[in-house]
């Protein structure tokens, strides 16, 4: 009995290092594709007001989208105080609530 009882724990205890393992994985895999998912692009216009911004970017890759002009939301309005038009940026945007909108960004070197 007891040996049945050793065998249950060390399987309990084998599993729960596997999904520690595939969770602390997934998550620096997550931050490394946010991280290469940074579009480049150059403010247009900004437009606090709105809170839109106009960015020139290139490939969006993780909306499938070849570079071009647009106008996006902004997830933080406090992102619009730190650029200005002909300023280079990195970027990642998403679609939420149906809106192409900035989630992140910064000013590029």
């Amino acid at each position: 009995m007891k040996l049945i009882a050793t065998r249950a724990a060390l399987v309990v205890v084998f599993f729960a290092s596997a999904v520690a393992v595939q969770a602390t994985t997934h998550e620096r895999g997550a931050s490394a594709q946010t991280q290469s998912s940074l579009a480049d692009g150059e403010v247009r216009k900004v437009d606090k007001e709105a809170k839109k911004i106009t960015i020139s970017h290139g490939p969006l890759t993780n909306l499938g989208m070849p570079g071009m002009t647009m106008v996006f939301q902004v997830k933080d309005p406090a992102m619009l105080e730190s650029v200005k038009a002909g300023d280079k940026v990195r970027f990642i945007a998403e679609r939420l609530d149906g809106a192409y909108t900035v989630m992140r960004m910064e000013r590029a070197n």
